[in-house]
């Protein structure tokens, strides 16, 4: 996979403080191209399916409960090496422990409240950006984006 691709969410803490807009002309300014964007409600399901990799973890429910808390903008962002990129852009999950000028230092409230999230590895971005969004909505400024563009191969 080429790694040009990621999934973020902007989490309802943020959109309920009315940062969404400021995050996502952070993006735009540390150079992605979001080609893909929806703002949705997220139902208990579709969240325990989401984050199901945690569901082991003692942290599971509450991260339910807060997903489904509020309105959510779920986007898939392009850039050279997308998912390093754009982990460093959004910072530490613990807006104490960012860096300066992240994402999560400038909007985050808490470690458990920490304004957005994006894929940690190629493959989960692969499958994250499908949960969300079916191929026909994710264009780009040159046009539609191919499955291939995304996992980086063509068909066999």
């Amino acid at each position: 996979m080429t790694g040009n691709y990621t999934l973020m969410m902007v989490k309802p803490d943020a959109v309920r403080n009315g940062n969404a807009e400021a995050i996502f002309q952070e993006i735009k300014k540390h150079g992605f191209e979001i080609v893909a964007q929806k703002k949705l409600q997220l139902s208990r399901a579709e969240a325990e399916a989401f984050y199901v990799v945690h569901k082991e973890r003692p942290f599971y429910g509450e991260l339910v409960d807060f997903m489904i808390s509020g309105p959510i903008f779920a986007a898939v962002l392009k850039k050279e090496n997308a998912v390093p990129e754009w982990r460093t852009l959004m910072g530490k999950t613990d807006p104490a422990e960012a860096d300066e000028g992240t994402i999560r230092k400038m909007f985050a409230t808490s470690k458990g409240e920490n304004a957005v999230h994006g894929s940690d590895s190629n493959d989960n971005a692969l499958n994250e950006i499908f949960f969300f969004f079916s191929s026909r909505e994710i264009v780009a400024q040159s046009g539609i984006v191919q499955l291939n563009d995304i996992i980086g191969r063509q068909p066999e």
